[in-house]
């Protein structure tokens, strides 16, 4: 099996290489219609911790009100 041309000889693979790879694509076409119908994983894993999420919205609804508070004793634009 010729692979590639180098400096101008041509590179062959082995018998024992060819047959490997010769089998494992034929082990994957075997496999071809058994893929799950969904990759990800099915549950509740959410992206961030619940500390970090209940953190970001203290700090989110905190200085809303502060703003509002602000806005509240400056007598309007701020």
């Amino acid at each position: 099996v010729v692979v590639a041309k180098k400096h101008g000889r041509v590179a062959t693979t082995s018998k024992r290489l060819a047959d490997r790879k010769i089998e494992k694509f034929d082990k994957n076409i075997t496999k071809r219609g058994f893929v799950p119908e969904t990759t990800t994983k099915k549950g509740k894993d959410y992206p961030v911790g619940p500390i970090l999420l209940g953190f970001f919205v203290f700090v989110v609804i905190g200085s809303s009100l502060f703003q509002i508070i602000r806005t509240a004793t400056s007598g309007g634009m701020a």
